[in-house]
C-alpha cells in the first residue's frame, strides 16, 4: 500500500487495462465536458492502460476519436472524428464496435465518461455499460439517476434527517401554486430545473412575476422545476471518493462567485469568480459538512466519486445541502481535483481510484 497524507491508496498490480473515456454528449453542458476530457486524458497513466476516445456530438452521434488532445475543446474536433463508434449491448462482446471501412470489435475492460448534464450524469449512460456488462467509473445508475433529479434527491436528503432549504416542486403538467411558494419560501427564492447542471437555467425571483418567468425558464430545460428558498450563504463544497465506505478530502472549498449567485456564466466565463481551499471555517463546522456528506453520498447510492455540494448561513454558520454532482468538472477552475490534490493526491492517482473503484463495484 502507498500512503499520502491520511489517505491509504492501494497500488494497481492488475496487468494494462483497455480504459474507453467518453466526451462531449447531447447536453447543455456539451462544451464543458470537452475541456474536463482534456485533464483527464492529459493525466491517465498511459503505462498502466490503453485508452480509446470517443466523442459524442450534441445531437447524440457517436464517433472514434483520432485527433490530438487539444483540439478536443476546438470547435473542429469533428474533423477528427469521422468514424461511428458504438458501444455493444451483448455482454459476451464488451467491446465497442467500430463501423469503419471494417467493422472492428474493441474489448475494453472500463469506461470512463466525462460527460456532465443529461445523458451522461443521469444513469443513461451507466445504465448502458450495466446492460453491457462493462465496469464504469463514476456514481452508478441508481445515484446518478437520483443526484441529477434534484427534487427526488431532496426527498432522500429529507429521509436521512440532512439540513437543506425548504422547497416546492413543480411540474409541468400543474398548474404552480404561487400562494403556497409565497408563503413557505418567501421572496426572493431560486428556479431552478431539477434535472440540469452548472446553474444552467436557474434565475432568482424576487415577485411573482419572476417567479412565473423563471419556471417558465426551467421547464424549457426540463418537465419538473425546483423552487428554493434563498439563503444568505456561503457556498462551500466536498470531494468524496469510494464506494460503500466512501472518504471525504480533508479540506473543504469555498466557491466565491463574481455574480450573485454561482450560474453557469458565473462559473465558467467570469474570470472574477475565486475558489478558496481551505474554506474558512470553524472546525467543527468543517466535520459537521463532511459527516453530512458522507452520509448524502450512501443515502443515494453513489459510487465512485462526486462533489457534495453545501451552503452555510452567513449570518448564523447553519448548514444546509445543497445538491450532489456525481461526475464533477475537472476543467482548470474546477474544486473537486483541487481539493483531492491538496490532501496530496494528484490528478493521476485520482484517476487510477476512480478505475479501481470502478472495477470493485463490478466485482462486488
Amino acid at each position: 500500500m502507498d500512503k499520502v497524507g491520511d489517505y491509504v491508496l492501494e497500488v494497481n498490480r492488475m496487468d494494462k487495462l483497455k480504459v474507453c473515456v467518453i466526451f462531449g454528449g447531447a447536453s447543455s453542458e456539451h462544451d464543458v465536458s470537452r475541456v474536463s476530457v482534456k485533464t483527464v486524458l492529459n493525466n491517465i497513466d498511459r503505462e498502466k492502460y490503453d485508452v480509446i476516445t470517443i466523442g459524442i456530438t450534441k445531437d447524440g452521434q457517436w464517433r472514434l476519436y483520432e485527433g490530438d488532445i487539444e483540439t478536443i475543446s476546438e470547435d473542429n474536433w469533428l474533423d477528427f472524428a469521422k468514424t461511428q463508434a458504438i458501444v455493444s449491448p451483448d455482454r459476451s462482446d464488451k467491446a465497442i464496435i467500430v463501423l469503419g471501412e471494417k467493422t472492428e470489435k474493441i474489448k475494453i475492460d472500463v469506461a470512463y465518461p466525462v460527460l456532465h448534464g443529461k445523458n451522461g450524469e443521469d444513469g443513461t449512460i451507466q445504465g448502458l455499460f450495466a446492460l453491457a456488462g462493462i465496469p464504469c467509473a463514476g456514481g452508478g445508475v441508481i445515484g446518478s439517476a437520483v443526484c441529477m433529479d434534484k427534487c427526488m434527491a431532496k426527498i432522500l436528503f429529507e429521509k436521512a434527517g440532512i439540513p437543506q432549504a425548504d422547497w416546492v416542486e413543480v411540474k409541468c403538467c400543474d398548474e404552480p401554486d404561487f400562494e403556497l411558494m409565497e408563503k413557505k419560501l418567501g421572496y426572493p427564492m431560486f428556479v431552478k430545473p431539477s434535472s440540469a447542471g452548472s446553474s444552467v437555467g436557474v434565475t432568482k425571483a424576487n415577485n411573482r412575476e419572476e417567479l412565473k418567468s423563471g419556471i417558465e425558464l426551467a421547464l424549457q430545460h426540463d418537465y419538473k422545476v425546483l423552487v428554493e428558498e434563498c439563503v444568505n450563504c456561503r457556498e462551500i463544497e466536498s470531494a468524496v471518493m469510494g464506494n460503500h465506505n466512501p472518504v471525504v478530502s480533508e479540506n473543504l472549498g469555498e466557491i466565491m462567485p463574481a455574480k450573485e449567485f454561482y450560474d453557469f456564466d458565473a462559473k465558467y466565463n467570469d474570470e472574477n469568480s475565486k475558489t478558496k481551499i481551505p474554506a474558512d471555517l470553524p472546525k467543527e463546522t468543517v466535520e459537521k459538512i463532511k459527516e453530512y456528506a458522507k452520509k448524502a453520498y450512501k443515502i443515494t447510492e453513489c459510487r465512485g466519486y462526486s462533489r457534495v455540494d453545501f451552503f452555510v448561513d452567513r449570518v448564523t454558520g447553519e448548514i444546509k445541502l445543497n445538491e450532489i454532482n456525481t461526475i464533477p468538472g475537472y476543467t482548470p477552475i474546477s474544486m473537486y481535483p483541487k481539493l483531492w490534490m491538496d490532501c496530496g493526491v494528484d490528478i493521476k492517482e485520482q484517476i487510477n481510484k476512480h478505475i479501481e473503484y470502478a472495477l470493485e463495484e463490478s466485482n462486488g
